[in-house]
């Protein structure tokens, strides 16, 4: 791969290890020696492979709350952005409601993950309501302040994200959900461009102490649209299955508090990739029943060779064959996900078809991709303009695309 040349990337904030930071280092893998230009960056709660890239951040990352917990930051984010120009030829910013803002001397192309959920889904990003509202119950006066803060901000900050949305050259989308929230949302059709599992089985593995393999497997951050409390409500009713949990956030307290009388849920925290990739190898399957615009885990679980249980909706459709790949639930129910899982613990699953479902999606089609756009929009850039992404985009197909 050849080092970068006049390409920058950009990311909402290297503050967690989620699917979107994965994708981000994809990218910088793409283009070696790009700088990325960030918000805010927490070296102790993302990815450690951000260490060594050139991450430029915003003057909020000099206070040390805001990089431990960037939701504080919601009020500066939109600010911040707009004060950090970016000069580069063409810019890549990968974005989920943020990264797309960043003024650019060049051409901008965003690959977005979502629409910003607080913004366009927030009772989903929120939660429901637990208790009577009284804000006693675990996480209710967390809800009621987020609540009432969005309420405050939502209106300008929709503006100034629909403003920054049109000043992208090209849009991207990760699934067919996100074409379609961007076409509803920004008016823009955007070419859909799955991104790769990035956990893959190439590498070093560590056992999980107390762990034994056969386990059910979520990795998910804990918040509240991630319903992995549905999930460990499945388990208990799921007659010795067993569960571990991936992920940090929020809901952890509840979570911990909810499992007290279930030892056979194992609430893992976040964990390094070695032990990731112990967990996936080891587990039966992977279970998700959170709202996704795109389904990651499950292309990382199938390149170990491992089914999914998961919900039938958002980006799972793209990423899940039904009784191929995975066993799907209509609603994140507990009895649901635990007929669900149930079948898939009783399936034989044939693990060659797995991996090469996975293969399907490998980084190698994403970077040969993106290194074609990047191509196409540095032509642009020196030569005459280019029609509005609105004009030139891949449309949305009206149906899921056959894997």
């Amino acid at each position: 791969m050849a080092v970068a040349d006049g390409v920058a990337l950009a990311h909402d904030y290297a503050t967690q290890r989620g699917g979107a930071e994965r994708v981000a280092l994809v990218m910088a893998d793409a283009f070696p020696g790009a700088p990325l230009y960030t918000t805010l960056y927490h070296p102790e709660g993302t990815f450690p492979e951000f260490g060594p890239l050139d991450v430029r951040t915003s003057p909020l990352d000099r206070v040390g709350a805001l990089r431990r917990n960037h939701r504080l930051a919601l009020p500066l984010l939109a600010p911040a952005v707009r004060a950090t120009p970016i000069e580069a030829d063409v810019v890549l910013a990968s974005s989920t409601g943020w990264a797309h803002g960043f003024p650019t001397t060049g051409r901008k192309v965003v690959y977005c993950h979502a629409p910003a959920r607080w913004l366009y889904q927030t009772d989903r990003y929120l939660g429901p309501s637990r208790g009577s509202g009284s804000g006693t119950a675990p996480g209710g006066m967390q809800r009621r302040v987020a609540a009432a803060a969005l309420g405050v901000l939502a209106p300008a900050l929709r503006r100034w994200d629909r403003r920054a949305a049109h000043t992208a050259d090209r849009y991207l989308a990760n699934s067919t959900v996100t074409a379609r929230a961007i076409r509803e949302v920004y008016g823009i059709d955007a070419e859909i461009l799955p991104p790769p599992p990035a956990m893959l089985p190439v590498g070093e593995e560590t056992p999980v102490e107390g762990v034994e393999p056969g386990f059910l497997l979520c990795v998910a951050r804990l918040l509240p649209y991630k319903n992995v409390d549905v999930v460990v409500e499945a388990v208990r009713r799921t007659p010795g299955a067993r569960l571990v949990v991936v992920g940090d956030g929020p809901e952890r307290a509840a979570l911990e508090q909810r499992v007290r009388d279930l030892p056979r849920v194992h609430l893992a925290g976040r964990v390094d990739d070695a032990r990731l990739r112990w967990l996936y190898r080891h587990s039966a399957a992977l279970v998700a029943a959170s709202y996704e615009d795109y389904g990651l885990s499950p292309l990382e679980a199938a390149a170990f060779g491992r089914p999914s249980v998961v919900l039938r909706d958002g980006g799972y459709l793209d990423t899940v064959r039904d009784g191929v790949t995975g066993e799907f639930f209509d609603a994140p129910e507990p009895d649901l996900v635990a007929e669900a899982a149930s079948r898939a613990l009783a399936r034989t699953w044939d693990s060659s078809v797995l991996t090469a479902h996975a293969d399907d999606f490998a980084a190698a089609k994403f970077i040969a991709r993106l290194h074609a756009i990047v191509a196409q929009e540095r032509t642009t850039a020196t030569g005459a303009p280019r029609p509005a992404a609105t004009a030139t985009a891949e449309p949305v197909p009206t149906e899921r695309p056959t894997r």
